[in-house]
């Protein structure tokens, strides 16, 4: 198999196979992202190089292929009928696949429209992560998302519509001190009307090369301490209305909370205000992400 540029993968795709269907990403403007700063441009690759990566996976691998991940950052922005195809290759090729998934942000998901993500469900894609980030449109419009809530709803609520799984990705601290409340709050409106399936909760690390790493050294933005970041998380659940699981599954994170809302929900706080009692430094310490 072949790969260019970086390639990530949502933790939860730790045993799927890897089979790169674009680089980089379109958008590569967000202000705490470094992953495709380097001089990676974005570009779809041939459905005739992704089948034969794929071709020689099943060499390696024959039918032993569970899950199917399609790096990279935005693969959602890939076209739609070279996207389908390759899903119905792998469905054929690999009989016993269970998921397709691949990363999409709401503006792309939202150029896609409810007729393409049909068309690409039934083709058997399964999945798709999404970057939420934050429901609130200041700290959106300060990190360059590209979007803001009302496009994130209705990208979320059409994934839905569409008949795919949606996981949804919130950066715990990205509004820093400034914005703490507004975060946990707005983020918690805009969960509450997509109802995805999965909630990813990740806490910020300010990572190199990044505009917000230059704000954090000059001041500019307040990183909350691990009690704030707790006490935000917190504020984050309580207002969260709907059913969908929650999941803590990042090194980022300073206390890992796992349980479907809204049963789980006092169990789930139980274990933050626990934590909230642990001194600060008991805490992983600061640091800049180089990953």
């Amino acid at each position: 198999m072949r790969y260019e540029g970086p390639i990530y993968r949502p933790p939860s795709e730790a045993d799927s196979l890897l089979i790169q269907a674009t680089v980089g990403c379109p958008h590569n403007k967000c202000t705490f992202c470094m992953v495709y700063k380097d001089n990676v441009r974005f570009k779809v690759r041939a459905t005739t190089e992704i089948k034969e990566d794929l071709d020689e996976a099943y060499k390696i691998y024959g039918d032993a292929i569970r899950t199917l991940f399609l790096p990279a950052g935005n693969t959602i922005a890939m076209p739609t009928a070279a996207l389908a195809e390759i899903c119905r290759y792998s469905r054929k090729l690999f009989p016993r696949l269970q998921r397709i998934t691949v990363y999409g942000s709401a503006p792309y998901i939202n150029q896609k429209g409810i007729i393409e993500l049909k068309q690409l469900a039934e083709a058997g894609l399964s999945r798709i992560h999404v970057g939420l980030e934050s429901g609130d449109d200041e700290i959106l419009r300060r990190v360059k998302k590209g979007c803001n809530q009302q496009i994130q709803i209705a990208a979320g609520r059409m994934v839905r519509q569409a008949g795919l799984e949606l996981s949804e990705y919130v950066i715990l601290g990205l509004g820093g001190k400034e914005r703490t409340t507004p975060h946990a709050l707005a983020t918690a409106r805009a969960v509450n009307a997509i109802v995805p399936d999965y909630l990813r909760l990740r806490t910020l690390v300010p990572k190199i090369n990044t505009p917000l790493l230059e704000e954090v050294l000059q001041g500019r933005f307040q990183m909350l301490s691990p009690h704030e970041v707790i006490l935000e998380t917190m504020s984050l659940l309580e207002a969260i209305t709907i059913t969908t699981q929650v999941v803590s599954d990042h090194y980022t994170n300073y206390v890992n909370v796992v349980g479907r809302l809204p049963e789980d929900k006092a169990a789930m706080l139980r274990t933050l205000q626990t934590a909230r009692q642990r001194p600060e430094a008991d805490f992983r310490p600061f640091f800049i992400g180089t990953q």
